[in-house]
């Protein structure tokens, strides 16, 4: 749809899915159908408006009537009219549902593909691509005649793409909050990070399309962030930055505080660094899939000591002199 609709049919697009919200929240009764009623016979432009809102917000059949109650009812009455304006824009391209998704976590609990913390699973799709999503992600497989779509809501995945067997052959976007990434025969991960995208290329090139309509390719060998607070500079890989995948955590000279953030991501529980040794420096393999081993080596071979308070709060300290 294009960007630039009308003001009087942008105005629809967000009465209808007012209207969407407002029967999804629970609010049901006589009166209140009847005064739908009328308002989506006002027009055939009211009908198209709540047809087209219908359809793009068609995720809210699948939310039960309490999730959206629960999701919504704790903000304060700005922050609802901000949904309900979020939920117009929904109607009007990507941008607007890549808004969305960030205000409701939700679309991430009803996603096709999910993992819990510390699992990873690999997945060959219907075309022949091979998808490997990583430790608490979460994504929708989106194919149709025209397109094979990802949309990831958070985690991380890793894609390996196969030549569409359909002709006319389809093109493969993955999609997150911040960008649409489009590979040519490629193999790349794609992060979703708390305001930004990370892009890692493996093989082959992607380009990429962030919300303001910037375009950059990224090849083998690069990576890249994008989001408001990520410039889209391009920088290089590292050997098995790719080796997640298989379980395995390379650190080389990393800060012992990034070091656990990232093993964190797979632990259960609470894991921390004290900021005494937060600019402790890790080289070596880690485990992934046992996390307590990986906490277990690191003290042997670093002056360090794990402080537990429960078997879900775990700190690593200085070691005792």
């Amino acid at each position: 749809m294009p960007e630039s609709l009308p003001v009087a049919d942008k105005l629809l697009y967000a009465e209808a899915a007012e209207w969407l919200l407002r029967f999804q929240s629970g609010e049901r009764s006589e009166s209140l159908q009847a005064e739908f009623e009328r308002w989506r016979a006002r027009s055939p432009g009211h009908a198209a408006a709540w047809q087209r809102a219908e359809a793009v917000l068609g995720c809210f059949g699948r939310v039960p009537a309490g999730v959206t109650r629960q999701t919504l009812g704790g903000l304060p009455h700005p922050g609802r009219r901000r949904a309900l304006r979020v939920l117009g824009l929904c109607a009007l391209g990507t941008s607007g549902a890549l808004a969305l998704r960030a205000s409701l976590p939700w679309q991430a609990w009803q996603a096709d593909l999910r993992t819990a913390t510390g699992e990873r699973q690999h997945h060959r799709l219907a075309d022949g691509s091979l998808l490997v999503l990583d430790t608490a992600s979460a994504v929708d497989v989106l194919f149709t005649a025209q397109e094979r779509r990802l949309r990831l809501h958070r985690g991380k995945l890793m894609l390996t793409t196969a030549p569409d067997l359909q002709a006319p052959s389809r093109p493969f976007v993955v999609e997150t909050e911040q960008a649409l990434f489009r590979p040519v025969g490629t193999r790349f991960s794609v992060w979703q990070q708390p305001g930004s995208s990370h892009l890692a290329v493996f093989e082959g090139a992607v380009e990429v399309t962030t919300g303001s309509g910037a375009r950059h390719l990224v090849r083998a060998g690069e990576q890249a962030s994008f989001g408001a607070m990520a410039s889209g500079r391009v920088g290089a890989l590292a050997p098995g930055d790719d080796l997640w995948t298989d379980g395995m955590l390379i650190a080389r000279d990393m800060r012992l505080a990034d070091w656990v953030a990232e093993l964190s991501r797979y632990h259960a529980g609470v894991l921390r660094c004290d900021p005494a040794v937060a600019e402790l420096r890790v080289s070596g393999a880690f485990p992934l899939d046992d996390t307590e081993a990986s906490l277990d080596m690191l003290v042997r071979t670093r002056p360090l000591q794990l402080q537990r308070l429960t078997r879900y709060w775990t700190r690593l300290l200085p070691a005792r002199s």
